[in-house]
């Protein structure tokens, strides 16, 4: 199916906006709106139960390993990327002395779980960012005998910058750490695999990206992780055998169920599952491709106006996001927002992020608005 098709099926957005507002939060496409409100309904009518939520709650975390090219036994699901970057910082077997690096640009999200640590006696490295991102070359000079973690997002939330994961996946094996992905603002919008990329463990809330709802989050645990971290809270569901209940078997799964809720967001998950389908159905590479052309539009387009541009051009290290510069970003939010175009302001930046469904126009559109707040030379 053409992507003009799933414009016109899926996002009603497109008919009172150019929405390009993703690393924030994503319009629900219909068909995941439709699955969570089938959902609701048939609870308000007694139809479903907790006993029903098992087929729904395996269906995502298929559909979830699929395009992690991981195993349905290495996923769970949890409410926020911050609980499944927090159950990181406490489940590693870290110790006093150890070190956790991490780069100047990353959202708070995947910081204070880590400084939260440095009670416990842990040193949490924050190095300069390079070119808006953690690089090899900067990573391997702050890398020693006592690093034990190292996280980065796989695209930055200000800068845009994509990470070279395998590449940081080999410096942080070859120093013995785990190697930590906060992935919310790329999976869904760029291909995602996690043995090729070398990842221990990730962490991808639905909202961006991936187009579902807020309050789920996919959570990766390598398999030769699982059992070497210490779940950070007892849920009764993480046992093999959770009945009878009064037997008290705390004999864990074997898989990352250990990590999982008892009581999870299921309408959460009805809506993961049909965004999921969506984008598996669409193709990641084939958005990816999309994304790039767009970007690469809208940074041609921000450089003919002169505007100060933070996301890399080259496209090797670029994804979904641009952040750029102008002389009054309040003023030019208000103005776009006025030319119903939504974008983001971060840091004192305007922060721009389409996705698969929009249109070379809306890029102009936006472009047009700016331009028009420019004087001629």
């Amino acid at each position: 199916m053409e992507l003009s098709a799933y414009r016109a099926t899926e996002f009603p957005v497109t008919r009172t906006w150019a929405y390009l507002n993703h690393a924030a939060v994503s319009p629900l496409p219909n068909r995941v709106v439709e699955a969570m409100v089938r959902f609701l309904e048939a609870r308000r009518m007694g139809e479903l139960g907790l006993e029903d939520q098992q087929p729904i709650t395996e269906a995502t975390r298929a559909l979830a390993a699929q395009l992690l090219h991981a195993t349905p036994e290495e996923v769970a699901f949890v409410g926020s990327t911050s609980d499944a970057l927090n159950f990181a910082a406490q489940s590693l077997p870290l110790e006093p002395g150890d070190n956790v690096i991490l780069c100047d640009m990353e959202f708070p999200a995947n910081v204070y779980p880590w400084m939260n640590l440095q009670r416990k006696g842990v040193e949490v490295r924050i190095v300069p960012h390079d070119r808006g991102g953690l690089t090899p070359e900067r990573l391997a000079e702050h890398l020693d005998t006592r690093t034990r973690v190292v996280t980065v997002s796989s695209v930055e939330f200000l800068s845009g910058y994509r990470a070279d994961l395998p590449a940081l996946a080999q410096l942080a094996h070859e120093a013995g750490a785990a190697f930590v992905v906060d992935a919310i603002q790329s999976l869904g919008a760029v291909p995602m695999d996690v043995r090729a990329c070398g990842i221990d463990i990730l962490a991808a809330n639905g909202a961006k990206w991936l187009m579902a709802p807020i309050g789920i989050t996919v959570l990766y645990v390598r398999r030769e992780w699982i059992e070497r971290l210490q779940p950070v809270y007892a849920y009764y569901g993480a046992v093999v055998h959770p009945e009878p209940y009064l037997a008290y078997d705390w004999t864990l799964r074997a898989d990352a169920r250990r990590f999982e809720p008892s009581s999870p967001n299921v309408a959460g998950l009805y809506g993961l599952h049909a965004a999921l389908s969506l984008l598996l159905e669409v193709g990641v590479e084939r958005i990816y491709a999309h994304l790039l052309a767009l970007t690469d539009r809208l940074i041609e387009g921000l450089q003919a106006l002169g505007l100060e541009i933070l996301t890399p051009r080259d496209r090797e290290h670029r994804a979904g996001i641009v952040t750029c510069r102008t002389s009054d970003v309040r003023r030019d939010w208000a103005r776009l927002k006025e030319a119903r175009v939504l974008v983001a302001q971060r840091e004192g930046y305007l922060r721009i992020s389409p996705h698969f469904y929009n249109i070379p126009e809306e890029i102009d559109r936006l472009l047009e608005v700016l331009a028009a707040r420019i004087p001629a030379r």
